[in-house]
């Protein structure tokens, strides 16, 4: 195995974490699906209502810091857990917070623009605008630099998280050390279920994986794109990944899979499969889910056990990514 400080101690790293998130096993919900069903509570990192941004900025950040930044910009969602992550993080350090909110979601109600992330980021005093597309990754970044420029000319120093692809996956580095926190935590389990967005947390994730010579599969559920688009997204991250890493990408990138069974209709928009995971677990386990990430998570676990891809008696473990916050702003959707 290949030991943490051997692998990402040469990057600045801002102490966020506060240490280890659990790893329990999910006695009813095993009882139910006939699997034993473990979750890896990321929802319990800690800062700013904890989710898995906050192993990501402690790279982003630390990089941010090393270079004397004073102000952090970044993009997202109307109800993006990264934005409210890193406006919580910036404020732990002493750094000013520009956050950009995509439209990525079409018709929701009134408590989407008002509570939930956009209240908790507000209270925490980041600077909020506006980017009228929800689908333009290289439009979202250059108004955050256009934004940069204006913080450098009254003489800040900013530092942009990046939403697109053309840069280093700095956040993805988080989750290869989430990867190998879990494999000192168990290392026999069947298969790993995860969250697939930008792609940062599952390529890292199977990166520590497979770092520590653990072969299991890592499902990633669509959540934004289908399964080709995103399987070429993972992918284009793992090779990043690597490249920052020095290490050979065929360790990950023949390893990819991709499930969008869950992903309709749209980002951000909950299906009745959806309500029915997000319940689910509410009422079998006592634990919340987020509408746009871990819900659809686990109804695409629910999909893959009804279809045996995951076996009765295997051993399973879910990322819990946190989001929790985002249920106030989905509140008419209940």
């Amino acid at each position: 195995m290949m030991l943490h400080d051997e692998v990402l101690a040469r990057f600045p790293r801002a102490p966020l974490m506060n240490g280890e998130t659990p790893l329990v096993q999910l006695d009813q919900m095993s009882e139910r699906l006939e699997i034993d069903l473990w979750l890896k509570r990321d929802d319990l990192t800690g800062l700013g209502f904890g989710g898995n941004k906050t192993r990501q900025l402690e790279f982003y950040l630390g990089d941010a810091l090393a270079k004397g930044a004073d102000t952090v910009l970044i993009t997202g969602a109307v109800q993006s857990n990264y934005v409210r992550s890193a406006a919580a993080a910036a404020a732990k350090l002493g750094l000013r917070a520009i956050l950009q909110l995509e439209e990525r979601v079409a018709g929701m109600g009134a408590p989407y623009y008002t509570s939930g992330n956009v209240l908790l980021a507000k209270i925490l005093g980041a600077e909020h605008i506006s980017y009228p597309e929800g689908e333009d990754e290289a439009g979202a970044d250059a108004a955050l630099h256009a934004r940069a420029d204006e913080v450098k000319a009254n003489g800040g120093k900013p530092y942009v998280i990046h939403l697109g692809l053309n840069h280093p996956p700095l956040g993805a580095l988080g989750y290869v050390a989430a990867g190998m926190e879990l494999c000192e935590q168990m290392d026999d389990f069947d298969a790993v279920v995860v969250p697939s967005g930008s792609g940062a947390t599952h390529a890292g994730l199977l990166t520590g994986l497979r770092l520590c010579g653990l072969s299991a599969p890592v499902h990633g559920i669509c959540v934004r794109r289908d399964h080709q688009q995103q399987k070429t997204r993972v992918n284009t991250v793992l090779h990043k990944l690597a490249s920052l890493l020095d290490i050979d990408p065929k360790l990950t990138t023949d390893a990819v899979q991709t499930w969008d069974a869950a992903l309709a209709p749209s980002y951000g928009k909950m299906s009745a499969s959806t309500h029915h995971a997000l319940s689910l677990m509410a009422r079998t386990e006592g634990i919340f889910l987020d509408p746009v990430y871990t819900a659809k998570t686990f109804a695409g676990l629910l999909d893959l056990t009804e279809k045996g891809h995951i076996q009765p008696g295997q051993k399973i473990v879910m990322l819990h990514t946190g989001g929790l916050p985002a249920l106030f702003g989905y509140q008419e959707e209940f």
